[in-house]
Formats: structure tokens, sequence, C-alpha cells
């Protein structure tokens, strides 16, 4: 079985991980600050905080920006659970936007229409969380001009995103957001295992974000509302959380994060050995953002379903069968019985809706071979003949 993605993980990695092991630290420490300033200094932005996994990091970006019970949170409807779920974890309401035809990422065309009607009826969001499907940045610069219009705060939902640019510059730069999230899951561009970042270019965040990934605990005295009883003393002047990393993951972040241009740049010559593989049969293509240029966690095409003859679970049962491990990225959020109960039904975002009738995720990752990839190809047309 050819799966849709893969780690990668060099000797080099292992030999840091290794390091860590026999060393004084194993929890966070000093490879954990490292892993930070490095992932910062490549993005651009000013700060990063480094935590368990994306879904943390979601959490106490929207924590330090504010998000509470009785406001709401608008994502995309195609996203994992997280990028809503984040908005619950705080009391806030979700919604979404509905998805650009040919990005798969949040309209903003939508979401302007949307704003619009939402102050008519003084429903504003509190947080907007904007989500780099596959890779492909998101239109930053028009939702930045509507978060100035509206009064929202952005927290990039860049999961997918690590290694790609938008206008020139990294993602994960914070020019058109308050903040960024970045995932290392094993299948993403970078992996630390499990593990994820926020990034941020202001100082006020900064400074909740670490104080939410420990325990809302400080051993600074200038936070405490009391001269410290010694050396040992800590005070704890927030609820936070234990979304601490690991030195370990750390170090396997950090050297995962020399390599990284290497792997988005195979990902790219895949994609347009795809492109061109797949061009003749009735599938709708990935599009590339002219504005962007992707990481490309993601390969996704979309069946002309009227031309194959086939439904779309036959297709993708059909190449699971002859070992392509194909995915599907995502179910629309809204229908999630979970979702279900806040009133949101079939028919309410139908680009999402038709997107997930016909997308398939085909593998990409490093590793993919030449040969791997013909075999790929080979099974879809046997499929879609």
């Amino acid at each position: 079985m050819i799966p849709y993605g893969r780690q990668n993980i060099s000797d080099e990695d292992i030999r840091a991980v290794v390091e860590v092991l026999r060393s004084d630290w194993l929890t966070q420490g000093p490879a954990v600050e490292r892993f930070e300033q490095d992932v910062a200094r490549y993005c651009g932005a000013r700060h990063a905080v480094a935590v368990s996994n994306a879904t943390a990091a979601l959490h106490i970006a929207c924590l330090a920006a504010g998000l509470d019970a009785g406001d709401a949170l608008w994502t995309s409807p195609n996203t994992f659970l997280a990028s809503a779920n984040c908005g619950l974890y705080c009391g806030a309401r979700p919604d979404f936007v509905d998805i650009d035809p040919r990005t798969y990422n949040l309209n903003p065309d939508a979401l302007e229409e949307k704003l619009a009607r939402a102050q008519r009826q003084g429903k504003l969001p509190k947080v907007v969380v904007p989500v780099h499907f596959s890779g492909q940045s998101c239109d930053m610069a028009r939702i930045a001009e509507l978060a100035g219009r509206y009064g929202f705060t952005v927290i990039e939902d860049a999961s997918h995103a690590i290694g790609g640019r938008y206008r020139g510059k990294p993602v994960g730069c914070c020019d058109f957001s308050d903040m960024a999230v970045f995932s290392f899951h094993p299948v993403k561009i970078v992996t630390t295992g499990e593990g994820g970042m926020v990034l941020t270019n202001r100082d006020d965040l900064h400074a909740k974000l670490k104080l939410l990934r420990s325990h809302g605990m400080t051993r600074d005295p200038q936070l405490m509302d009391a001269e410290p009883d010694g050396p040992w003393y800590y005070q704890q002047i927030a609820l936070g959380f234990n979304y601490r990393l690991t030195d370990m993951q750390a170090a396997l972040g950090s050297h995962q994060l020399l390599r990284i241009d290497e792997f988005v740049a195979r990902r790219h010559a895949l994609a347009d050995r795809y492109d061109a593989l797949l061009r003749d049969l009735p599938l709708i293509l990935p599009w590339r953002y002219p504005d962007a240029h992707s990481a490309l966690h993601l390969y996704v095409v979309r069946l002309r379903l009227e031309a194959i003859g086939k439904s779309h679970r036959q297709v993708f049962d059909e190449l699971r069968q002859r070992g392509i491990g194909v995915n599907l990225h995502y179910i629309p959020l809204h229908l999630q019985p979970y979702y279900r109960r806040f009133g949101f039904r079939a028919g309410d975002f139908p680009e999402a809706e038709q997107y997930y009738r016909e997308a398939i995720s085909l593998p990409l990752f490093f590793g993919l071979t030449d040969d791997m990839q013909d075999q790929v190809v080979a099974a879809m047309r046997e499929v879609l003949a």
C-alpha cells in the first residue's frame, strides 16, 4: 500500500534526538527554545511558542485573542475538526464561511458578504481562522483588510503550510494576521512526532501564549503580585494548560527544518509530474494561486463523475484495492453529528459539500519515488478507464 503521506526521518534526525536523550534535559528545555528560534527565523516572525500539537496551538491562540463564551469564531468547513473545536473549547459559537471553488480555501468574497450581514445583525465574529488547505495560503491580504474593517482577530491555521509562501514571504510571518499556527504531525511537511507552534509579531500575545502553555505559571517577579519567597518561588497568574513540547521532539523538529526547502521542492516536482501525467483524465487538477507558493501538503484531485460512470465511493475503493492509499480531506465540518447540534445542515455551504462529493487525495510525500508515482497514475488510468 502506497500511503497518501509519510514522514521522512534521516540518520541525522535520529542522532539529534539521541543527543537529547543523553543530555540533562528531556522535557521542555534548551532544544525547545532553539526550535522556536529556528522556526521564527525561517518564517520572519518575531515570536514562536512551541506546544504539544496544533490543536493545543489553536486553543491557546484563541484564548490569547480573548475568545470567550458568547463570542463567535468563523472558519472554513473544509478543514480538520480542530479548526472549529478550538473555539468551542473557549465557549464560543462556531460558524463557517464557504470555500472558493478553485483553491478550496475560505472564500474572501463569501467572508465579506457574511461580515456585512453579521454587522447589520450585531453578530460579528471575534476570531476568524482561515485554513491554508493543502499548504496553499488563503488570500491573506484581503482577509487582513476585512479584519481591519470589521475588527476581528485573524489566526491562520497554517497546519499544512510551513515552507509555503504568500506574496513572496514565508507563511507564518504574520504580516497579515495576529497569529499563525503550524502542525508537526508525521504526515505534515516537517515533523516532531506530534507537535505544534504559534507564531506572532505581538509582544502581548507572545506573553499570553507562554503563560497558557504551562499552567498559567510564572517565575518572573515582575508579573507577580508579591515579592517571591525565594529562588524556588512561582505563581499561577492565569488558568493555563500542560501543552509543553519535549526537547526530544524539538531536536527532531530543528533538524527536520534544515531540510524544509528540499522537502517542499520535491513535493512541487511530484505535483508537476502528476499534472503532466493526469491531464488527459476526467479530473479537475489542483489550481495554484499565483500569489502563493504552496507547501503542497496534499495533492487533491476532483472527479468529473459525469464523465467517469462510477461513483465517488467506487473510485476510492478500487484505488485502495490496487494498493493506492488515497484519502479524503475533508468531510465538511458542519455536517459532523456534533456540529449539527448547532443547527447546521446539508446545503448550508454548497461549495464545500460539492467538493466533498468529488475529492480524492493522492499520495504525496518526500519519499514518493517516480516509480511509486507511476503506480498511482497507472491505477488511476485503470479505474477511470
